[in-house]
């Protein structure tokens, strides 16, 4: 006679509700919030409080810093029994840091409010990061991840100007985000508690030891990949509008439109991979994100006309955010605790940081055209291992799936 064993209760990833959605893309949202702020940020230091601009720049990067030391030093906690104590105090930390920031007119205050309020902002992004690696379909999630991200600081962006650009709109404004974030992390989806293996046939499928191994230096590398993706990326976003001036005549009018149509590309992108979910796949688009995006850098450095300029730099911040996507999706299905997606976003602030250093050196040192090619070269070098770790990721999510885990028995 022959049965179905029965399968277990699914005890791995949990699907995307309403509730979940809210939480992990809105604490994600308000962590990295501080990354999308550093321009409104600076202008009211120096406009406001009165710092220098490289006071004030200063200030922001050590706020930067701090967030993704935080997000790197919590993210074990966090992939594991942690990351509700880790959200709560961080976004607690983020508003006390940046209320005090908005409201209390004294430069050491200002200063420590802005370290700490960044230090918080790293715990959420721990949070937020190693929830998403419990939900299912990766790949949808990171994109509507993605799109709130987009679409938030689109509208924050919108009113900071309308409020005026002062302390307390620029830093009140975050502080009341991560008061409200707070409220909803309750919602996080806890981690995926460990199967059972009750069957010989199971057992006989449970990861072996080589690879997990695999699967760590899969995630190590992805991780170290991905800080200098973030360096190659955002060296080209820190010099765009002085390169664009430079090089292709671009005035300010012209820059404003390229920034506002490249948040609306990084929307349509991030919508598309939300509504695809895996029906695109994970590592050919990454692969045609990734090669496209190497050969526009490439472009970027030699456009001089600019009308062609801003179709360049449109388009390469469009493909940005769809390898961003899917990037932070492999680290998702890389390890459902959010062992990898828990620190994923806080190397990408590390290799951030350093953009506009390495960005400034090398165009003032070789020329526009020569940074250009450093940093398609460098994307062109760090496809093949994300291609390769992609192609793992899709594996280790596929053999994690009750299906693969609890074969049909046959009794006899």
């Amino acid at each position: 006679m022959s049965e179905n064993s029965p399968a277990p209760e699914h005890s791995g990833r949990v699907p995307l509700t309403a509730p979940r959605a809210v939480s992990v893309f809105g604490i994600s949202v308000v962590g990295f919030m501080t990354a999308n702020l550093v321009p409104v940020m600076i202008v009211a230091l120096t406009g406001e409080l009165g710092l220098s601009v490289t006071a004030a720049g200063t200030l922001v990067t050590a706020s930067l810093l701090a967030c993704a030391a935080s997000c790197l030093a919590t993210s074990r906690w966090t992939a594991r029994s942690g990351r509700y104590v880790v959200a709560r105090a961080g976004l607690t930390l983020t508003a006390l840091g940046f209320g005090a920031a908005a409201f209390v007119p004294s430069v050491p205050v200002v200063v420590a409010g802005i370290v700490l309020g960044g230090l918080g902002a790293g715990g959420a992004v721990s949070a937020g990061g190693a929830a998403l690696g419990a939900l299912r379909n990766p790949d949808r999630a990171s994109g509507i991840s993605g799109f709130t991200n987009r679409a938030i600081v689109s509208v924050v962006l919108f009113v900071i100007p309308v409020l005026g650009a002062g302390m307390g709109s620029a830093f009140g404004l975050l502080a009341g985000l991560a008061l409200a974030a707070l409220l909803t992390t309750g919602w996080l989806p806890d981690r995926p508690a460990p199967a059972v293996l009750p069957t010989p046939e199971a057992i006989s499928t449970a990861p072996s030891a080589t690879s997990s191994r695999r699967t760590a230096t899969a995630g190590t590398g992805l991780l170290a990949c991905f800080a200098l993706w973030a360096l190659s990326e955002d060296s080209l976003w820190a010099v765009a509008a002085t390169m664009g001036a430079d090089q292709a005549g671009l005035d300010e009018t012209g820059m404003g439109l390229v920034l506002s149509l490249s948040t609306l590309g990084g929307l349509a992108a991030s919508a598309l991979v939300g509504l695809a979910g895996g029906r695109l796949g994970r590592t050919a688009p990454l692969a045609a994100a990734l090669a496209a995006g190497g050969v526009l850098k490439l472009l970027a450095g030699t456009v001089t006309d600019p009308g062609w300029y801003m179709v360049v730099v449109i388009a390469w911040n469009t493909l940005y955010m769809l390898s961003f996507i899917y990037i932070v999706a492999v680290a998702a299905a890389l390890d459902a605790s959010g062992k990898w997606s828990a620190p994923v976003l806080g190397v990408y602030l590390v290799g951030s940081s350093f953009a506009p250093v390495f960005g400034t050196a090398v165009s003032a040192a070789a020329g526009y055209t020569v940074l250009g090619a450093v940093l398609a070269g460098m994307t062109f070098v760090l496809l093949i291992p994300l291609v390769l770790i992609s192609r793992l990721s899709v594996r280790v999510e596929a053999a994690a799936r009750p299906e693969a885990r609890f074969p049909q028995t046959v009794i006899v």
